[in-house]
């Protein structure tokens, strides 16, 4: 029996979500939707010129990966998490959080001197949401936070796009999938972002490596990673990447494809008011059903019901009480 029934690694965020108007973005010059890097200078500037515009959202721990990996035991799963923080308050917070979660950490160097990564999360009333993120010390996440052991011990391993950006995030990336591979974990990968598949597709396939066992990606990063026309063509290409997959599809649900068959997965309507961790969620609850005995089509229709009520409401995460009901749904 595995210790762990899902490892990740990737950033560790704290986030602040404000809401906006597309006039704000312009004003800005923010791009809508995608997710941009910046300095703190820039992060800094955002934030004066948003001040008044701060929603009663609490600060969270975040970060593609951490919120799916906190999802995945929040729904009753063990998990562990690698990243990289600084001795800083954020830091503290973040480490807190987890824990709080339920989830390990590696505690190997994961607070440094220096400052916590940030995300500025910027929500429209559409519920789009646009990211500006400056990494602080999560851009030097390396090798050295990575725990072969904790890899070893996991039915799968985790790992967010987003660390294509980073040489030593992506070569902790590329490490980590070698570590699981010779020790028969099952490792997953998610494109993260469409602009992650535009800007770093050759670092991403190095992260892929030959294949991975399950990968996930929205309509957009599945038309991009195989440059594809359609959807029936992409679904076809990503068969090279992945042995499965599932392609999320905002409001019209999901595919997934299990290795012989693909499923449809119908969406679960709902009044969107931030998309920010919707494919966060779907990946949580997915490898969470995976990883207690159900298959694909149920796994893709409880990450379905899961997703949609966190665009319902602010933030990346549900509420405590939220977890068990939507776990009556498997």
């Amino acid at each position: 029996m595995a210790k762990y029934h899902v490892y990740g690694i990737g950033a560790a965020l704290v986030d602040t979500e404000i809401e906006v108007t597309d006039h704000d973005l312009q004003q800005l010059q923010v791009e809508k939707g995608l997710m941009t890097l910046v300095d703190e200078a820039r992060q800094t500037e955002l934030i004066n010129h948003l001040q008044d515009h701060l929603t009663a959202s609490k600060r969270a721990s975040g970060g593609s990966a951490a919120n799916t990996i906190i999802a995945v035991s929040a729904f009753g799963g063990n998990a562990f998490y690698s990243c990289k923080v600084a001795n800083d308050d954020n830091g503290e917070f973040y480490l807190n959080d987890l824990s709080n979660a339920g989830v390990d950490y590696h505690h190997n160097g994961e607070q440094v001197e220096g400052l916590t990564g940030k995300c500025l999360v910027l929500i429209t009333p559409d519920a789009e949401r646009s990211m500006n993120t400056f990494l602080g010390v999560s851009e030097t996440v390396s090798i050295e936070n990575l725990n072969t052991e904790a890899i070893s011990q996991s039915e799968y391993i985790y790992i967010e796009g987003y660390l294509v950006t980073s040489e030593t995030g992506r070569a902790a990336a590329i490490r980590a999938r070698e570590i699981a591979e010779e020790h028969q974990v099952k490792t997953v990968l998610s494109l993260s972002d469409p602009g992650m598949v535009t800007f770093f597709k050759d670092g991403l396939k190095q992260m892929l490596g030959n294949k991975v066992d399950l990968l996930f990606c929205n309509e957009d990063e599945a038309l991009g990673w195989t440059d594809s026309n359609t959807l029936e063509d992409a679904i076809e290409e990503l068969k090279n990447s992945a042995n499965t997959f599932a392609i999320t599809l905002g409001s019209k649900g999901a595919l997934v494809f299990d290795g012989q068959s693909l499923h449809t997965i119908p969406s679960h309507p709902v009044t969107a008011i931030d998309t920010n961790g919707a494919g966060d969620m779907f990946a949580g609850a997915f490898l969470y059903a995976i990883t207690h005995g159900y298959d694909y089509q149920q796994a893709g229709n409880f990450a379905s019901v899961a997703a949609a009520n966190v665009v319902s409401q602010f933030g990346p995460r549900l509420n405590e009480e939220q977890y068990p009901d939507i776990l009556l749904s498997l």
